[in-house]
């Protein structure tokens, strides 16, 4: 079985009084070894999502090097760079003349990281889709065991990796007709101001979007009877079922507590429903009862299930080729 090179650089920093390790990725690769029978059985695509990239690049995002994540913070800026690091190395150009889409927060500076994959189809490769995830955090929490950095691996570093994941299959496999756009948002902590920025963005420079998710929270399972992720703004449109009709499989449920507890307006992709009115969701796996650390200094890597994550990565990815190929514009909203 042919191999490819991995290049790891591993850190050692001091937090709380204890040692810990933080292994970073600075090249995804694929293989075809260590990929779960699950994951193998949706495709037949030798390029897959591998539980030891997912490990390593959360690990490092989720480290006390990175302070949580904050935006204007010098760890935030760290995470900003690992996922531009990841980006040229995978071949993952900048979709404006850099990877920053940069905007002020009265004396803050922030940045959302944006890459872009043109679509390999002569006409679909006007329409666009984005996937995306906000890479920052709340920084410190309320302290617990002289711990007091609020590393988000959870919240929301789980949906950065899907995200990064995702770009580099796309990067290798060149299987997109339509254009693809990862995006990583900050200040999403402070109300969206991030996803906020790039939608209008977006939308002054005429971008034809198809579709837009979200990734929020995907770092832990849901009960084995439940579905294995839910979308916010379920009904609002004919997505979930359409991906999982791509997927061959029911991966994406509708959760009853996302219209009480208003998720769909919650989360990054909200702000591009409001700017396109096109579909636009949130696809989770963090239904606030598998989960008890939600802001607070416990959400850790440790507490990620990094097989689960690493599962639902593989089997999205069939449905994420099913939306991004359709030769139509199958996925409407409801009311159209």
């Amino acid at each position: 079985m042919k191999k490819t090179l991995i290049i790891v650089a591993v850190s050692t920093i001091l937090s709380c009084g204890s040692q810990k390790k933080i292994t970073q990725v600075e090249t995804n690769i694929t293989e075809t070894e260590n990929v779960t029978k699950s994951s193998m059985s949706v495709v037949d695509n030798p390029v897959r999502v591998l539980e030891k990239n997912v490990k390593a690049s959360l690990e490092f995002l989720a480290s006390d090097e990175l302070e949580g994540r904050n935006t204007g913070s010098k760890g935030i800026e760290k995470a900003a760079v690992f996922i531009e690091n990841n980006f040229k190395k995978n071949n993952i150009k900048p979709y404006f003349k850099t990877y920053r889409d940069s905007f002020n927060l009265k004396d803050i500076i922030g940045y959302n990281i944006v890459g872009y994959i043109e679509g390999n189809d002569p006409e679909l490769k006007n329409e666009f889709v984005i996937l995306g995830a906000h890479y920052d955090h709340i920084g410190n929490g309320k302290e617990v065991n002289g711990d007091v950095i609020a590393n988000g691996a959870n919240d929301d570093a789980s949906g950065t990796v899907a995200v990064l994941e995702w770009a580099n299959y796309f990067s290798k496999s060149k299987s997109n007709k339509r254009s693809i756009l990862f995006t990583l948002y900050s200040a999403e902590e402070m109300g969206l101001k991030g996803s906020g920025h790039l939608a209008e963005r977006l939308k002054k420079e005429n971008l034809d979007l198809y579709t837009m998710i979200n990734f929020e929270m995907i770092g832990v399972p849901r009960a084995k009877e439940e579905i294995m992720a839910y979308m916010s703004g379920y009904e609002k449109s004919n997505m979930g079922a359409k991906l999982n009709e791509y997927g061959g499989k029911e991966v994406i449920g509708f959760f009853p507590k996302a219209k009480e507890f208003q998720l769909f307006m919650r989360s990054d992709n909200y702000p591009f429903y409001k700017a396109f009115k096109k579909p636009a969701h949130a696809i989770s796996t963090f239904d606030f009862t598998n989960f008890d650390y939600y802001h607070h200094v416990d959400d850790e890597a440790d507490k990620m299930d990094f097989k689960h994550m690493t599962d639902f990565m593989n089997v999205m990815i069939p449905a994420l080729e099913g939306m991004i190929n359709a030769p139509t514009q199958e996925i409407k909203m409801n009311d159209e």
